[in-house]
């Protein structure tokens, strides 16, 4: 990147701060939200801004610099003195500086907001890059009244601050207040070193309320879980309807344990609720197929799912491009739930990928998604929930679309009958 004239543009930096001792939520930097490590979330969003000369995870721990380094980022280890409990993020910005001589301007980024996008990243770059601001934080836009705090003891009224009672605002006719929501800080170095994130010459950034989630405490997580699947930023591809879920059957379907009886015959064991998730897919229009690397052609027979499958599969990669071909689909419709090494390439190549909570290491790092459920013990069923979410996200964004396209030609129409109207009145 330049900043024209033969300059060489300020080296923008993004830095989530990850310390492992969290005392709300146990290691709640890397916890799953909607199948994707908290971490993950962010560091997609700064990722694919491309704005960002480096992006970087600041931690003290081995496990969150692990998750750091699949998503992309780079790590820096950040030492004792700023990772205690008293630490600063200030502080700790500070360290990565002085150990950091290129980076000019620092994008501070909270891992505890996984609804950012990098639109959002993009025009606050901008500010800073283009319009010459020393200091960019975000903000969101509250409609709540404000009251004095009366503590216990006090003889004294509780006192309005933001608005007058004998005449109360309507929430419409009321534009309300911008409060910080911490999900960035942008600031240049030399604000930094003299102690400040915000100051010199400031702007805020204003985020939209459904993007503006940030997660402090357990009991937000499922409804953070609930905003992120609609509001989440997914990914630079549009999402689309899937329409095959290829299932690994050993350690997905099943838990991956083979009981042998004397007289020499297998025997497995499934979830119910799988089998409910796998008629749920097929009402959905959804076609379900399974696949696995050995022949358990008997199993599959016992089990009566009614799904095309392959056993012996030597090549997975094959068979599911195989019949990504013959369905006439894009990836990006094609679903897949695997486990095991095995499975990789094909969890990288769908569209949709996930895995059980059990699946080993290589699958978990290829999947998008990673189940709270073990292999055999509804991990299917978690899955398909998984994808009717998304399918509602993909319905809803079609609307939405539908809606600004509808408006647009309506826009259209009243423009072409000003201009009729206005040619006929000079006719006259």
């Amino acid at each position: 990147m330049d900043a024209g004239e033969g300059r060489p543009q300020p080296h923008l930096a993004a830095l989530v701060l990850a310390r492992g001792g969290s005392k709300g939520i146990p290691l709640k930097n890397i916890k799953l939200l909607a199948g994707v490590p908290l971490i993950g979330w962010v560091l997609r969003a700064a990722i694919d801004a491309g704005v960002f000369h480096s992006i970087w995870v600041s931690t003290d721990h081995d496990e969150i610099e692990k998750v750091a380094k699949q998503f992309g980022a780079q790590v820096h280890r950040r030492s004792p003195e700023v990772s205690q409990d008293s630490s600063t993020s200030l502080e700790a910005i500070t360290e990565f500086l002085n150990h950091h001589h290129e980076v000019d301007i620092v994008g501070n980024i909270q891992a505890t907001s996984p609804c950012l996008h990098p639109s959002d990243l993009i025009k606050v770059a901008d500010l800073i890059q283009k319009e010459g601001f020393d200091s960019v934080f975000s903000v969101v836009r509250r409609h709540q009244f404000r009251w004095s705090e009366v503590k216990k003891g006090e003889n004294k009224m509780t006192e309005p601050q933001n608005l007058n009672p004998a005449k109360r605002y309507r929430r419409q006719d009321w534009p309300g207040e911008l409060y910080e929501n911490g999900s960035f800080y942008f600031a240049k170095r030399h604000l930094i070193e003299k102690g400040y994130l915000q100051g010199g010459k400031m702007a805020y950034y204003e985020m939209r309320a459904e993007h503006s989630v940030d997660i402090d405490i357990d009991i937000d997580w499922p409804i953070a879980e609930q905003r992120v699947l609609s509001f989440g930023y997914f990914g630079k591809e549009p999402l689309k309807e899937v329409k095959l879920l290829v299932c690994s059957i050993d350690g997905c379907l099943t838990n991956g344990r083979i009981y042998v009886t004397e007289d020499h015959k297998e025997m497995v064991s499934y979830d119910y609720r799988d089998i409910v998730g796998i008629d749920l897919l097929k009402k959905r229009g959804i076609q379900v197929r399974l696949i696995s690397d050995r022949d358990c052609s008997k199993t599959l027979s016992a089990m009566q799912l009614g799904c095309v499958a392959k056993v012996n599969a030597t090549n997975k990669l094959q068979v599911l491009k195989d019949w990504q071909e013959d369905m006439g689909l894009s990836w990006k419709e094609v679903a897949y739930l695997g486990n095991e090494e095995s499975d990789v390439e094909c969890l990288k190549q769908a569209g949709m990928s996930g895995v059980p909570a059990d699946a080993c290491a290589a699958a978990q790092k290829a999947a998008g998604y990673i189940c709270k459920s073990r292999g055999g013990c509804g991990a299917v069923r978690e899955f398909a929930e998984h994808i009717f979410l998304l399918l509602e996200k993909v319905n809803s964004a079609r609307k939405q679309l539908e809606e600004i396209s509808s408006a647009g030609k309506e826009r259209g129409r009243n423009e072409n009958s000003r201009k009729g109207n206005k040619e006929l009145m000079e006719k006259e």
